[in-house]
């Protein structure tokens, strides 16, 4: 027994000593640069229509223009019925001849009255005058949390009623048409020309989307209509979000909506040198071959 106490008391007192040798792998990965990641990252938004040849642009032009067109056929009983609506404003007087002439042509401004309380209502609780931006921290508190959410409020409300002019009267009409039309919509992009993002209003009449369409999300074709004059489509070109190609002025004429419109308020287009463009956006899900992704497991 005092044996094998000994033997492990002298154990204990000369323990055996290796050397462990840690190697390590060098990451032979080349991280990028910055410059290689802004070059990269230029060339993922580079625009595709520069390195496709006009043949197959023309090809694309013309089964999105005639996608734009079946669209717009199949919604041609809503637009008819949004214009003949227009008139249950009450804004317009008309020179009567049935059942006799210059019998009353009233109507009364009920609609009117209702999208314009509709319009104040909406606008004094979704633009407040301290601004429309709310920010609170999801998960667990802390003061840095708190702070820097107050940060955000506090600079996107800033953007939104200084920097972004054009916001407030935008929003105050899209109130006055969500009521009026029942639909109406936002884009909000950043502009190449004035070098910040802008906040514009888009009526119902001037997005299209296909018949079946549920959800814009999952929509596979959103068409916005765009009227823009010559002169700042030239600008776009200029700074590179349109390519540089020649403007050639079309002779279609107002829908019939735009006319209703233009009657109400009592306006007539002039005969001048046509300073509106119609430029057709289209958000479209499309399998380009030329830049179609390959994938050796699916082949």
């Amino acid at each position: 027994m005092a044996e094998i106490e000994k033997a492990i008391v002298e154990e204990k007192e000369t323990p055996e000593t290796e050397e462990v040798d840690v190697e390590l792998e060098s990451d032979n990965t080349d991280q990028p640069t910055v410059d290689e990641a802004v070059s990269e990252t230029e060339l993922f938004f580079k625009n595709l229509a520069e390195d496709m040849s006009d043949e197959v642009l023309q090809r694309m032009a013309n089964r999105l223009l005639d996608d734009y067109k079946k669209d717009r056929v199949s919604r041609k009983d809503w637009e008819t019925s949004y214009t003949n609506n227009l008139d249950l404003l009450g804004l317009n007087q008309r020179e009567m001849t049935r059942p006799f002439r210059g019998s009353a042509s009233v109507t009364h401004p009920l609609l009117s009255e209702a999208v314009t309380q509709f319009q104040a209502q909406a606008y004094k609780e979704l633009l407040p005058s301290q601004g429309p931006v709310r920010t609170r921290v999801l998960g667990r508190e802390d003061n840095e949390k708190i702070n820097q959410a107050q940060r955000v409020q506090d600079f996107m409300n800033y953007m939104i009623t200084e920097e972004m002019e054009e916001y407030t009267p935008e929003f105050d009409q899209l109130l006055f048409y969500l009521a009026l039309a029942g639909s109406a919509f936002k884009k909000v992009y950043y502009d190449e020309v004035m070098q910040r993002a802008v906040s514009k209003f888009i009526p119902a009449e001037d997005l299209v989307v296909p018949y079946y369409a549920t959800d814009l999300m999952e929509c596979e074709r959103i068409t916005h209509v765009i009227k823009m004059g010559e002169n700042e489509i030239l600008k776009k070109q200029e700074a590179g979000f349109y390519r540089d190609v020649e403007l050639k002025p079309s002779s279609k004429g107002p829908t019939d909506i735009e006319k209703k419109y233009q009657e109400l308020e009592g306006i007539t287009p002039s005969a001048d040198k046509q300073y509106s463009y119609s430029i057709l956006e289209m958000h479209v899900d499309c399998n380009l071959e030329e830049f179609e992704m390959q994938n050796p497991e699916k082949q």
